[in-house]
C-alpha cells in the first residue's frame, strides 16, 4: 500500500489508551468495528474524491476486496452497469449536501458477482459543525430482495389467475342469467315478474317459468345450500332437469295425454323424481329446497308442492296477503319424503309471491330477521302498483333492512299475477 495511504490510516485511528466519557476504550471500539458483520467504511471529504481511509473486516468479507486494495479510492468502484443510476445520484447528492442518506442499490464484488447493498451514509461533524468524515454502513440484503422479487412474481401470477377466474365466473354468471325466465308480458292473461340477486358472482338460487303446453304454466324457485361454484353447478344442473325442452324431462309422465302429447306430471310427482335422482351428498352436505307449481289457465287452479321451501304469499285482489304454509323435507334428505300436492284457486287480480329464504332471513344491525310478517306488509304496500314495479319495491324493502352493503345470502323472488279482464 502506498506510504501516504498508510499514514492517513494511522493518523486517523485514535490511540488505544484513550477512554471516552462512557469509559469505553478506543481499542475496544476499533475491535468492535472490525469484527461486526456489516461493512463499515470511513471516507475523508477533505481529500480529493472523498477516498476511503478505513474499512473493516465485514467490508472485506462482503465485497471480496482487501483493505489495501481499496483504501485511497472512492467507494463507487462497487458500482456497475446494473447499478440504479437514481440511487447513485442520491448518494452523490447526499455527499455534496453533507446530509445522511439510506439507499438500496445493486453492487458488485471483486469476483464480479452482484449483491444488493443497503448503504447508510452519515456525516461526522466536529465541534464547529463542519463535516470531517462520512461513515458508511453496508448490509447484504440480497436474500431479502430475491424474496421480494419472488413474492412480486407470485403476486403477479396470482393476480393473473384471479383475473382469469373472475372472467370465467362472470361468463358462468351470464350463463346462469340466460337460464332465467323471459318473454312473459301478459301472455294468456298471466303476468310474471322475477328478481334474483346473488351474494357472490354465482348464485345457488335459480328460478324459472315456462309453458308446459298451451294451457299449463310451470314455475319454480329452488335454493341450493351454500354459495359459490358448487352450489351454482348444482343449480344449473337442476335447471336442465326442470326444463320441458331437455331430453328425458322430469316434468312429463310416461303416459300419452290428449292429442298425443306427453302427460304433465304432478308437482309432487316431480318432487319424487328429484328426490330419487339427487340424494343427499353426505360428503359435501349439499341439498336443496324447491317450490314447484303448475297453473291451469283455464281453471285458474295453481297446484304446487314444497320441499322444505319457505311458504308462498297469496295476495288477494283486495290487497290482503295470505301465507300458504306447507311442510316437506328438502330434496334428498330422506328416502321417502311423501310429498303432497296442494291447490289454490286464483281470481282475477290475485298475485302469488314465491321467494327464497334469503328474503325472510335477511338480518338488520340488531341481528333481527326480516321475517314473513314484514314481507307480507311489503307485499301489501305494493298491491295497487304494476307487478314489475311492485317486485322492485319489495326487494328494496328487503335490502334496506340489511345491516350490510353486501347481501348475506342469495335473494330471489318470483311473482305471478292473474290479470283482470
Amino acid at each position: 500500500m502506498p506510504d501516504d495511504v498508510e499514514s492517513r490510516k494511522t493518523v486517523r485511528e485514535p490511540s488505544s489508551g484513550k477512554v471516552d466519557a462512557a469509559g469505553i476504550s478506543s481499542g475496544l471500539m476499533r475491535r468492535a468495528l472490525s469484527t461486526t458483520a456489516e461493512g463499515i467504511t470511513i471516507s475523508d471529504p477533505s481529500l480529493s474524491d472523498n477516498p476511503l481511509i478505513y474499512v473493516n473486516e465485514g467490508f472485506e468479507k462482503l465485497t471480496g476486496y482487501t483493505a489495501w486494495e481499496v483504501l485511497g479510492k472512492n467507494c463507487r468502484f462497487l458500482q456497475g452497469d446494473q447499478t440504479d443510476h437514481v440511487a447513485a445520484e442520491e448518494i452523490r447528492a447526499a455527499i455534496r449536501d453533507q446530509q445522511p442518506c439510506v439507499v438500496e442499490l445493486l453492487n458488485h464484488r471483486k469476483d464480479g458477482t452482484a449483491f444488493w447493498n443497503r448503504l447508510s451514509i452519515t456525516p461526522v461533524r466536529n465541534l464547529d459543525g463542519n463535516v470531517t468524515h462520512f461513515i458508511g454502513v453496508q448490509s447484504d440484503i440480497t436474500n431479502r430482495k430475491e424474496a421480494e422479487e419472488a413474492l412480486s412474481v407470485a403476486k403477479d401470477e396470482l393476480q393473473k389467475t384471479n383475473e382469469e377466474m373472475r372472467r370465467a365466473l362472470e361468463s358462468a354468471a351470464a350463463v346462469q342469467m340466460a337460464l332465467l325466465p323471459h318473454g312473459f308480458h301478459g301472455d294468456k292473461g298471466m303476468r310474471i315478474a322475477w328478481r334474483l340477486e346473488a351474494c357472490a358472482t354465482l348464485a345457488g338460487d335459480i328460478l324459472n317459468a315456462f309453458w308446459l303446453d298451451d294451457t299449463h304454466l310451470g314455475c319454480y324457485i329452488l335454493d341450493v345450500m351454500g354459495h359459490g361454484v358448487p352450489a351454482a353447478l348444482l343449480s344449473v344442473t337442476l335447471s336442465h332437469f326442470l326444463s320441458p325442452r331437455s331430453k328425458g324431462p322430469f316434468l312429463l309422465g310416461p303416459e300419452v295425454g290428449r292429442e298425443g302429447s306427453a302427460e304433465i306430471l304432478s308437482p309432487a310427482g316431480v318432487g319424487e323424481r328429484l328426490n330419487q335422482r339427487f340424494p343427499l351428498d353426505l360428503e359435501r352436505s349439499q341439498f336443496f329446497t324447491i317450490l314447484y307449481g303448475i297453473l291451469d289457465i283455464e281453471t285458474r287452479v295453481f297446484t304446487y308442492f314444497s320441499a322444505g321451501h319457505p311458504p308462498m304469499v297469496h295476495l288477494l285482489r283486495d290487497g290482503h296477503p295470505v301465507v300458504l304454509s306447507t311442510t316437506g323435507f328438502p330434496v334428498g334428505v330422506v328416502d321417502a319424503p311423501g310429498y303432497e300436492d296442494h291447490a289454490i284457486h286464483l281470481r282475477s287480480g290475485d298475485r302469488l309471491f314465491v321467494y327464497s329464504d334469503g328474503v325472510t332471513e335477511m338480518l338488520n344491525a340488531k341481528g333481527e330477521p326480516f321475517g314473513i310478517d314484514r314481507l307480507c306488509n311489503a307485499i301489501r304496500s305494493v298491491a295497487a302498483i304494476p307487478l314489475d314495479e311492485g317486485l322492485d319495491a319489495v326487494l328494496d324493502h328487503v335490502k334496506s333492512w340489511s345491516a350490510r352493503e353486501a347481501l348475506q345470502d342469495d335473494v330471489s323472488l318470483l311473482a305471478l299475477e292473474v290479470e283482470s279482464p
